[in-house]
């Protein structure tokens, strides 16, 4: 049987403020990217998120960044490859422990907003991030961007490497990202999105803002959890998947 991950970015508040549904996310999701307290999330809602996930058997997933309270993440930072590595493994840390209150284990790293961009295109940032995963835990898998410097530069620190595509975000011809700020970046309509899951899993392919079929292996899909239409995009990518065959199980899941 076909089988596919449908991640989220969750944990992504601080206090009293909340961004998203997490108890609902969590409901349709196979694997959980949790905020680690850099761009988003505390103590507290990592934990609750933790205790969530272990509860509902969702794979969890350590969600580093810059440390970009204000920004959530998604502003450059000028740090130095070592930087990274340490600001990297800071966070792994606190959320290994974390998830260890609740029984629960941190399975991947994947990165967040400007890092994740950054470290799709620059190869010492990528490498940055790679090394923190390899001596904080060797254990742990790198959810990375597919056909990114973040995929090559795991390759060679030998970690074991899934290969994301985006439900909600859209490519340009070179296989990148659009930037945020571009006006086709995020894609709302749902019956877009399910067309475009359907070809590129067929495809085995980035489907290009230009049309082009960019050849990618693809392990996981990402629906952001801080869009409006969040839940119901799960929902309806979920049941169109599992209507098309699929089997939803978390990639870091050995198979049965």
């Amino acid at each position: 049987m076909k089988t596919i991950d449908l991640n989220a970015d969750l944990g992504e508040g601080f206090g009293h403020w909340r961004m998203g549904d997490d108890d609902a996310m969590l409901d349709f999701v196979t694997s959980a990217n949790i905020a680690c307290g850099f761009h988003a999330g505390d103590p507290d809602i990592m934990s609750r998120c933790f205790a969530l996930a272990k509860e509902k058997n969702v794979a969890i997933g350590a969600h580093v960044a810059f440390q970009d309270l204000i920004g959530f993440g998604r502003r450059l930072i000028p740090l130095s490859p070592t930087e990274i590595t340490h600001a990297v493994c800071y966070q792994i840390g606190a959320a290994q422990a974390l998830a260890r209150l609740h029984g629960a284990r941190v399975s991947y790293v994947k990165a967040h907003g400007a890092l994740a961009n950054s470290a799709e295109i620059n190869s010492s940032v990528a490498e940055a991030i790679a090394q923190a995963i390899k001596l904080s835990d060797a254990s742990l898998s790198l959810l990375s961007i597919a056909r990114s410097e973040q995929t090559h530069a795991g390759y060679r620190a030998g970690l074991q490497i899934a290969h994301e595509i985006f439900a909600d975000r859209a490519y340009s011809d070179d296989g990148r990202l659009l930037p945020r700020e571009h006006p086709d970046a995020i894609i709302s309509d749902i019956n877009q999105i399910i067309d475009r899951m359907s070809i590129m899993l067929e495809c085995q392919s980035l489907l290009t803002i230009g049309g082009k079929k960019l050849p990618t292996k693809i392990d996981s899909i990402c629906v952001h959890g801080d869009t409006p239409q969040a839940i119901n995009i799960a929902q309806c990518l979920r049941a169109s998947l599992l209507g098309n065959g699929y089997s939803l199980r978390a990639f870091s899941q050995p198979a049965s």
